[in-house]
């Protein structure tokens, strides 16, 4: 009688089944669990604005940022998207008189906030003070920063207008003076690729009635 041949293995066809083998429950588990696991994500939420004298009722996912919510929502395109990191200022508008870099804030953060936008401050028809020295010092030339660069410009002397120290404002405790020096400070957080910042400050001193 034949005796049957003897199973044999090798180590290494030994550890390939093994490892084999052990992939079995972790693969099921995954697979059980993937039913259960539900998509998760922030709720849209909705905000009233007033952008540019215009009630606004949108809904938002919370993560929007105000910027994206004037370009992509309400389609005011001139509010410009530079860095969107706050570092360039391409980015700002006023919000209730104060202007801050859009791309920084989300909308959510500003229920019933009143928001001037570059579109808002002016028309071709009829020029805003500041757009009307930005022309007619050539303060521009690409144009990309210019809507922010206007906008910071109005912001800046209402801060200077309420008594706000920058740094190099000497006295703290005294009103900030209309100078060059101050101009060029408080404009900082705003950048022109293009080198034109001689013609924005003239352009602002014009508007503030100083001598560049």
């Amino acid at each position: 009688m034949k005796t049957p041949d003897v199973f044999t293995i090798s180590r290494r066809g030994l550890l390939k089944a093994g490892a084999a083998s052990a992939s079995v429950p972790a693969m099921a588990g995954a697979v059980a669990a993937a039913p259960t696991r539900a998509a998760s994500g922030p709720s849209p939420s909705t905000v009233t604005l007033s952008v540019n004298g215009k009630t606004r009722r949108l809904v938002l996912d919370t993560r929007t940022t105000l910027l994206d919510a004037l370009r992509e929502h309400i389609h005011l395109t001139g509010t410009k998207k530079g860095c969107d990191h706050g570092q360039c200022g391409a980015c700002t508008v006023m919000v209730d008189g104060r202007r801050i870099n859009s791309c920084l804030t989300l909308a959510v953060m500003h229920e019933g906030a009143k928001v001037t936008t570059i579109e808002g401050l002016g028309t071709p028809a009829k020029l805003h003070p500041m757009q009307a020295a930005f022309v007619k010092h050539d303060g521009y030339q690409c144009g990309y920063c210019t809507p922010g660069q206007i906008c910071s410009a109005v912001g800046m002397l209402g801060e200077i207008a309420q008594g706000i120290p920058s740094h190099v404002s000497a006295d703290l405790t005294a009103s900030p003076q209309l100078t060059t020096v101050e101009f060029r400070e408080r404009m900082s957080g705003n950048i022109c690729r293009c080198g034109a910042y001689s013609n924005i400050v003239e352009a602002i001193s014009e508007v503030a009635g100083v001598k560049a």
